[in-house]
């Protein structure tokens, strides 16, 4: 996989760079500065605010009876973690393998992250869920899908039943995707999507939370600071259900604005196709990484329909410096990979070992053996394949310097 060029061969492209909101939402979002309105409570006679339209129609989407929206992912999975009765000092079970804003949630409401094993995979180790969920005391996990990775949800679902665990679904990563015939986020009792700029619906912060538990979702719209304008939501229980929870549910002021709204709309009508697009680039990719020595892509399972938009690979037989200087070397021509060997955060990468706020981490040695030669490549959709293609090229040359180097 050598360029046909004595110069190095260069990518010029941005990693972080998205493609334009649909005209749809731009119209709208414009329609909604030009009114004021953008709060959610803040509609006109018989008007029906644009977020509890995308609650609506993110809930049919899914499949499911109730949708909050929310200020972001991370503040969709701190109120999930409220509404599932997790109190200060509780044990939370969730992946070794995940992003801050996970634990980060779990310390947001005085809870103890208890973490488990990572597969070479990037899943969470089903076996050690099972030994920790039975000697930990936890009462809830927090799972992870960390980068669109989706582990059995047969045996977790198993697993969660078994020993009474709450099951909460951050699918930050997994909007569209599905294990089987069921989207992710549909298996637990909770699940917490992100519109952040980087996932698959961009407002460039957002989050979702969904469930099909009345009392959770009642709970949910209070938490989120509803005042008492929560009959304004379109999927919500009776007003009966909030009765029970008005007078002691606190407002935290997370709601999602209208603006948010109104760009995500036009998005989750495509959601689908856009994931297809995704999976092409990402199969491209796939293809020509899996021919480079000491370059591994995990096979999926075949039960799991993921939504492509970041590729991860684990460097094999290579030292801590070499995966650096790969790494770095990659960086230099063009092609931004992420790490998550770094002895120090770095960018979005930080692992367990460097959360310090948490006050035991177990030992986590296949977690740690994975994360020091994981690296993540972002596949935006303003990559075409013939990119990927290019991307695949510098990878490859990169890592026949690096490898043969003395």
């Amino acid at each position: 996989m050598k360029s046909k060029n004595s110069s190095p061969l260069m990518f010029h492209k941005e990693s972080t760079k998205q493609e334009s909101i649909p005209e749809e939402g731009i119209s709208r979002a414009i329609e909604l500065l030009r009114s004021g309105r953008l709060h959610r409570y803040n509609t006109g006679p018989n008007e029906e605010s644009d977020v509890a339209l995308l609650e609506k129609e993110f809930g049919e989407y899914l499949g499911m009876k109730y949708c909050a929206a929310l200020s972001s992912c991370g503040s969709a999975l701190y109120v999930a973690l409220k509404c599932a009765g997790v109190k200060y000092g509780d044990r939370v079970l969730t992946n070794s393998f995940t992003l801050a804003p996970v634990p980060g949630a779990i310390a947001n409401v005085g809870a103890e992250p208890f973490f488990v094993e990572c597969t070479e995979n990037y899943t969470i180790d089903l076996e050690d869920l099972d030994k920790k969920a039975s000697k930990s005391g936890s009462r809830c996990l927090l799972l992870s899908h960390m980068r669109g990775h989706i582990a059995d949800m047969d045996v977790i679902s198993e697993i969660a039943d078994r020993h009474g665990l709450c099951l909460i679904e951050d699918c930050a990563h997994t909007m569209g995707a599905r294990w089987a015939d069921r989207h992710a986020g549909t298996f637990g009792k909770i699940g917490c999507f992100s519109t952040q700029t980087y996932k698959h619906m961009n407002s460039g912060e957002g989050g979702l939370l969904v469930t099909n538990d009345e009392d959770i979702i009642a709970q949910a719209i209070l938490y989120s600071g509803s005042y008492m304008f929560y009959e304004k939501h379109i999927t919500r229980p009776s007003l009966e259900v909030f009765e029970r929870y008005r007078k002691i549910t606190p407002s935290l002021s997370l709601r999602m604005t209208n603006l948010q709204a109104a760009l995500l709309r036009p998005q989750l009508r495509t959601l689908d196709s856009q994931v297809a697009r995704w999976n092409e680039r990402y199969s491209a990719l796939e293809k020509e990484l899996g021919r480079i020595d000491h370059i591994v892509v995990p096979k999926r399972h075949p039960k799991e329909h993921f939504a492509g938009s970041s590729l991860q690979f684990t460097l094999k037989d290579l030292t801590r410096k070499q995966a650096e200087e790969f790494v770095e070397e990659c960086r230099h021509r063009g092609v931004e990979i992420k790490w998550f060997g770094w002895k120090e955060p770095h960018d979005y990468t930080s692992t367990f070992e460097h959360w310090q706020y948490i006050s035991h981490i177990p030992d986590l040695p296949k977690a740690k053996q994975t994360l020091d030669f994981m690296c993540d490549l972002r596949v935006p959709l303003t990559f075409s394949i013939e990119d990927c293609e290019t991307i695949s090229t510098i990878i490859g040359e990169v890592m026949d310097g690096v490898a043969s180097a003395k």
